[in-house]
């Protein structure tokens, strides 16, 4: 099987949950809910509230997603 293509969106962390899932608010104004990537994870890449990042969402579940990358 191919792996799906996800719906690529910026937005803002806005707040830190447990178990290193984030809010986040998008560019269009929706706010969702993201955990952080393996890859980023693997390579201790830190998050902070405030922090602009990349975010994949599915295109089944609009309101969950995964943070795959964080701007300078």
């Amino acid at each position: 099987m191919a792996k799906e293509e996800g719906l690529e969106m910026e937005g803002t962390i806005v707040d830190t949950l447990p178990n290193t899932m984030f809010r986040v608010e998008l560019e269009n104004g929706h706010v969702v809910i993201a955990h952080i990537s393996g890859k980023m994870r693997k390579n201790y890449i830190r998050i902070l509230t405030g922090d602009k990042v990349k975010v994949e969402l599915t295109p089944y579940d609009l309101t969950k997603g995964r943070i795959v990358y964080r701007a300078r």
